[in-house]
């Protein structure tokens, strides 16, 4: 298994974007530990110094390291994107593949809802519950999952949809196999590698989503380290002191840019329509 999807990769620029993509991935998960200075200490003797050996990014407009800032922030962006993915994936794959099962009217009614939700731009929706449930990192989470679930919710139903029209589950049915087993052995597996597509391509996504909603002020809360925040509490530092905005808006550019890769990648080997082509 380990050999088929090492085998994906065709170009460099898909082998970078899995080393850059796996690099941001465990810098998340030690770089709270690597800081070199504390991440939140104001010392104004040391406000808005270039990059040095002793402040690698430079210091921002309170003294802080921005080196620090951008590794501690690394974990909270990328735990709060992953937060919204595993709760809209498991919201929406429930709605959807609930609705394929059950059909007739509830089938109707939920995905009728999921279009409604749809009809309106995913951001200015989670603007809109962020903006009511108060600006912090905590309500721009629950307004991107608010926002985000009725994607997994139309694409899980219709993937289980497909796969019920399938002869095995026929099989299945005549042997009098129960519905938890169907979806636990058939659906689940099948469904598999259309939603692993969805959410590489999606991280970035509600990453720039996080990191917009705190840069306009309704998510994560100035001098949090969360990437967006850093850049917005840097904006007024830009003619001299550059570094502050740089080094949050390349950590975010980079992976945004990372998972795209690896989302097309994993679409062109994973998608049967895009390997014929």
């Amino acid at each position: 298994m380990i050999k088929r999807w090492w085998s994906f990769p065709k170009t460099n620029v898909e082998r970078t974007a899995i080393v850059l993509g796996c690099l941001i991935l465990l810098l998340a998960l030690v770089g709270a530990f690597l800081v070199p200075f504390d991440p939140m200490k104001i010392d104004f003797r040391a406000k808005l110094q270039a990059p040095s050996l002793v402040h690698w990014l430079g210091t921002d407009g309170s003294g802080r390291d921005v080196l620090s800032r951008l590794l501690y922030g690394a974990q909270l962006t990328l735990a709060s994107t992953f937060a919204v993915i595993i709760v809209v994936v498991t919201i929406g794959c429930t709605i959807g593949i609930a609705s394929a099962f059950i059909g007739g009217a509830v089938d109707n009614m939920l995905m009728r809802l999921a279009d409604i939700w749809l009809g309106f731009p995913p951001l200015i929706l989670a603007l809109g519950f962020a903006s009511a449930l108060g600006a912090s990192l905590e309500a721009a989470i629950w307004a991107l999952i608010f926002s985000w679930w009725p994607n997994y919710a139309r694409l899980s139903r219709m993937v289980t949809s497909d796969i019920l029209s399938q002869k095995f589950i026929a099989s299945a049915d005549a042997l009098g196999v129960p519905t938890h087993r169907k979806v636990l052995h058939y659906v689940i597996p099948n469904a598999m590698d259309v939603m692993l597509i969805q959410i590489a391509l999606d991280i970035s996504a509600v990453m720039l989503a996080i990191s917009g909603l705190s840069f306009i002020g309704v998510g994560a809360q100035i001098p949090a380290p969360e990437w967006g925040a850093m850049i917005a509490d840097g904006r007024s530092y830009v003619s001299n002191g550059w570094w502050i905005v740089l080094a949050p808006g390349l950590a975010i550019f980079i992976t945004a840019v990372s998972f795209n890769v690896i989302g097309d990648m994993l679409r062109r080997e994973l998608d049967p329509t895009s390997r014929r082509r």
